[in-house]
């Protein structure tokens, strides 16, 4: 079912959601959480309908906020709200309602959207594309317990990592880091399979995919080890080599899709890493509205390293080929925790 209103207010858009659900008979609210989606006319149908496939999971209202550019200076002097009510089929297992904002009040989005959210339930922002710099400040920001980023849609994504990491407030998140829970699953359980000390990494992925650096930052942070940033023709992410002392770790995925694990002493085996699309990684980060520590501790590590480049590699060695190939044995026992920019 679906419900145009014009000009309208706050308070007749949530007349038109009671209206709405008795219409349909469904008077009980069952929904655990308010995603609020900030977005643009061209991105807001992909949006919704990956809101809507998540909330199969997690029921919830969904309030999509698109600001419409007034191009005449009296079109920005005038300040009106069009919003359209979906409940039913329409909404998926919840609630959804499309705000237009024009003229004046698309500066004072949070004014609309506050009486609109379910009480007494957690509130979560994402913004598909053109993130706020400090999304715990925005006004709308300020209203969640959580707030979604997506850095791979930004026009500079390393330069982006670089913003998540100043601007970072718990509760934060981003969708490039959600990409890669299956890859440091699958590498924690290798290591869990092979125990040994991990003396060096390498990842491979995409130029410029937010994604790859964040893993090989992680790897970086968590092991203490140099790590290696390589290229290549993607999709997304492609390989991952940890060196241990017992042997080298491969988890290689050259298709997108399937992956094979190769360990030292063990055979080969597939593994289906497959890319997931939106609707999934919102389901994923909705499972979870505490803070993310992980991702804040793998986010701020090395950031300052990034250039236009992204790598995060070994520290260089200044001694010639020779006398490193010599020293091999004692350098096995130096610290390895260095990473710095190529």
């Amino acid at each position: 079912m679906k419900i145009d209103l014009t000009e309208t207010t706050s308070s007749k858009i949530n007349q038109a959601l009671v209206s709405a659900r008795r219409a349909i008979g469904t008077p009980a609210i069952g929904m655990v959480l308010t995603l609020v989606i900030v977005t643009d006319e061209e991105n807001a149908y992909d949006a919704l309908k990956s809101a809507g496939d998540a909330s199969r999971e997690h029921p919830s209202r969904i309030i999509a906020v698109i600001k419409r550019v007034s191009r005449s200076p009296r079109a920005r002097r005038d300040a009106r709200l069009d919003a359209e009510v979906r409940v039913g089929s329409d909404a998926g297992t919840g609630e959804t309602v499309v705000l237009r904002l024009h003229g004046e009040l698309a500066n004072h989005a949070q004014s609309v959207v506050l009486p609109l959210l379910l009480p007494d339930a957690p509130v979560v922002v994402w913004w598909p594309e053109d993130a706020p710099a400090d999304a715990a400040k925005d006004p709308l920001g300020a209203l969640a317990q959580r707030r979604i980023t997506d850095t791979y849609s930004a026009e500079r994504p390393l330069d982006e990592l670089a913003v998540r990491a100043a601007t970072y407030s718990p509760g934060d998140t981003d969708l490039a880091w959600t990409r890669i829970t299956p890859w440091r699953s699958m590498l924690a359980a290798a290591l869990d399979q092979q125990p040994a000390q991990v003396i060096g990494a390498t990842v491979e992925g995409e130029s410029d995919n937010p994604s790859c650096e964040l893993l090989a930052m992680w790897l970086a942070d968590r092991l203490g080890v140099p790590v290696e940033r390589t290229y290549s023709e993607g999709p997304g992410l492609t390989a991952v080599r940890m060196e241990t002392k017992n042997g080298v770790i491969v988890l290689d995925r050259a298709d997108g899709s399937l992956a094979t694990l190769s360990m030292q002493g063990q055979p080969d085996r597939a593994v289906a890493l497959k890319r997931r699309d939106t609707a999934e990684l919102l389901a994923e980060e909705l499972r979870r509205l505490d803070p993310d520590n992980t991702y804040a501790s793998t986010v701020k590590f090395g950031v300052d390293k990034l250039h236009a480049g992204g790598e995060v590699k070994a520290a260089p060695v200044e001694e010639k080929p020779a006398e490193a190939e010599q020293k091999a044995p004692a350098a096995k026992k130096a610290p390895a925790k260095k990473a710095a920019a190529k």
